[in-house]
């Protein structure tokens, strides 16, 4: 993501170097790619969907079925909308009606009411440090995961109250790492010791041009800089967690702020961002962070609940992309510009793998008001290569991620450097997360009792960010 200020200042706020090149290469020459939206046959066969398409289809059959839908994922692998029913025998028109809507219709035994009441009870009983859970539309049943501190007693009471919910209603998966939010000290946004990732840069309702970040950053501070040390550039307006969600609406300072609405994935490449998009399990999703740039995977799970040390936080998106510390508000997006969510919180990190939760665009838009797309912007990106961002010469106006200049064409997205094995931050403490919560009773806290921002981040490098302005490396 970038921004520019006027009329003394020109800055890029660039989220980070790109740690994927597998990523950036599958997702820049697809940019603009089309898929197939006909149908493979009569109108009961189910059509080919991007998954976007897939998305509005869900959202059309969830209201038009009613108490016989009982959820719906994307079948990336044949680019097809696969719809959940219950509750149909008798009824054979409602699973025509989803066919001729172009879905792929499955009978399964776990209506959404039996799983919202199982999620309910899991919320009553068993709201423990450490766990979470969503629904799974592909098994039906409500996925529980817990880290590697729920142990003891913790781990009987969770798995007695799974068992409670009946056969076939949930399953739990342990987790090797600790669920935390992604907050630390190092290189992105900055504020009162901590160190996050930009989201998007928004429309705030007044007009003003503002960006969403992650909640917990948002309470952290009221004041944020584009460098570590440096005078703030925005001021927190609003801010949610824990509770009903994990997002901050953030006011740059200067109202002739230009905030172009894209997301800059290094090397000199970004994505435009166009619109707002509800997540849809099964879907392909691009997430960047100030830590460790790039990286893809898909959509676990949708309204999922998570018992993060500092509280319990509604409504979040599961994946499996990875994310660490510092990535925090990061965008999470599709390759066709779709604004999905903003990094969370999770388990795990970028090398084993693991679980991260996504605060949705779409729900932090409508409680703050704000709208996605320039602020005042000019449609240009202001792009690095070697060239310093602000000094008149603008990376394309025409040329969008994956248009005529493709990745893997020889030159590596984001450069050879990932961080050049440097410890990001001027504070390492001694492996904190930075999660904050000192006094978690579960052992869940990885943060020793230090403020948030202090953590350990290694890898944030100054990859696809030479001789840019903006952000400085603070290594």
């Amino acid at each position: 993501m970038s921004h520019k200020r006027i009329p003394k200042r020109k800055a890029a706020i660039a989220v980070g170097g790109v740690a994927a090149l597998g990523a950036a290469a599958l997702l820049l020459p697809q940019a603009n790619a089309s898929q197939d939206g006909g149908a493979r046959g009569g109108a009961s066969t189910a059509r080919t969907l991007k998954a976007d398409d897939a998305g509005d289809l869900a959202a059309r059959l969830s209201k038009l079925l009613g108490d016989a839908f009982a959820g719906s994922y994307y079948d990336s692998a044949n680019r097809q909308l696969v719809v959940n029913v219950t509750d149909v025998s008798g009824d054979n028109n409602v699973i025509v009606q989803a066919k001729k809507a172009g879905a792929e219709v499955r009978e399964v035994d776990n209506s959404t009411a039996e799983l919202r009441a199982a999620a309910r009870t899991l919320r009553t009983k068993a709201t423990i440090p450490g766990t979470a859970w969503a629904v799974d539309p592909r098994t039906n049943k409500i996925l529980v995961t817990a880290d590697s501190t729920v142990t003891g007693t913790r781990w009987d009471r969770l798995e007695s109250t799974v068992d409670g919910l009946g056969s076939g209603m949930a399953t739990i998966k342990k987790s090797a790492g600790t669920l935390k939010t992604f907050v630390s000290g190092g290189d992105a946004i900055f504020g009162g010791g901590a160190r996050c990732s930009l989201g998007f840069n928004v429309t705030a309702g007044d007009g003003s041009p503002a960006f969403l970040t992650a909640g917990h950053c948002g309470v952290a501070a009221e004041q944020w800089s584009d460098a570590q040390n440096g005078a703030p550039i925005a001021t927190v307006d609003q801010a949610t967690f824990p509770g009903n969600g994990d997002f901050a609406l953030v006011k740059y300072d200067d109202p002739n702020t230009q905030a172009p609405s894209d997301v800059n994935v290094g090397g000199g490449q970004s994505v435009p961002i166009l619109q707002a998009a509800e997540a849809t399990v099964g879907q392909q999703v691009f997430r960047m962070g100030s830590t460790t740039g790039l990286h893809d995977g898909q959509v676990l799970g949708l309204d999922a609940t998570v018992n993060y040390p500092e509280g319990t936080v509604t409504g979040l998106i599961q994946t499996d992309v990875c994310a660490e510390p510092g990535d925090s508000g990061g965008s999470l997006f599709t390759q066709d510009g779709g604004a999905v969510g903003l990094t969370s919180g999770g388990s795990g990190d970028c090398t084993s793998g693991g679980e991260t939760f996504f605060q949705p665009v779409t729900t932090a838009l409508a409680a703050t008001g704000a709208t996605l797309g320039d602020a005042g912007a000019g449609g240009g990106q202001q792009a690095g290569g070697d060239q310093q961002a602000g000094d008149g010469q603008q990376a394309g106006g025409d040329q969008q991620a994956g248009g005529d200049q493709q990745a893997g064409d020889g030159q590596q997205v984001g450069g050879d450097q990932i961080g050049g094995g440097q410890e990001a931050g001027a504070d390492t403490g001694d492996g904190s997360d930075g999660s904050g919560a000192a006094d978690d009773p579960s052992g869940a806290d990885a943060s020793n009792g230090q403020a948030p921002g202090t953590g350990h981040a290694s890898g944030t490098g100054n990859a696809g960010r030479s001789g840019r302005s903006g952000l400085t490396d603070t290594h």
